[in-house]
């Protein structure tokens, strides 16, 4: 796995009257501190990627469909340098996911649900100063097949 990036899998307690999950607590290892917390809705077969932080980490929580998440490291001091890395988040893999600064990111819908994601960060959004920078969803740099493989 790309370094300091983090997962936690999430608990789920189901009842007759529905479920209940923490997502992040203070303490955890996926755990940082949130300045400032977004949502957004993505339709079928949509890709939104990539980009990257400066400074910012993300940690990001697919509250409703599924989407399948790719983080490539761009770091070049780390020990993980140009890997790629892929997640399935989502209902049926309740994940939250920690990403660092310095690694790209981005998401194709599967399935016939739109996802809902809710995404925090570590930094106030400031429009007059950009912390993001945005790389192309078929860089060859990267080089991801984002085609879904039948099996």
């Amino acid at each position: 796995m790309i370094n300091d990036v983090k997962v936690k899998q999430i608990k789920v307690f189901s009842d007759d009257r529905g479920f209940f999950c923490e997502v992040m607590k203070f303490g955890e290892d996926a755990f940082t501190e949130i300045m400032q917390t977004n949502y957004t809705e993505t339709h079928p077969g949509v890709i939104k990627a990539f980009h990257w932080h400066r400074y910012q980490a993300d940690v990001w929580f697919v509250v409703s469909g599924t989407a399948q998440v790719v983080l490539h490291d761009l770091r070049l001091d780390s020990s993980t340098f140009r890997q790629t890395d892929v997640f399935y988040m989502g209902e049926n893999n309740r994940l939250l996911l920690l990403i660092p600064p310095g690694v790209a990111h981005g998401y194709q819908v599967l399935g016939e649900k739109s996802v809902k994601l809710f995404y925090h960060a570590s930094r106030v959004y400031d429009p007059d100063v950009s912390d993001e920078e945005r790389i192309a969803f078929n860089d060859p740099g990267i080089g991801f097949d984002w085609e879904v493989k039948n099996r």
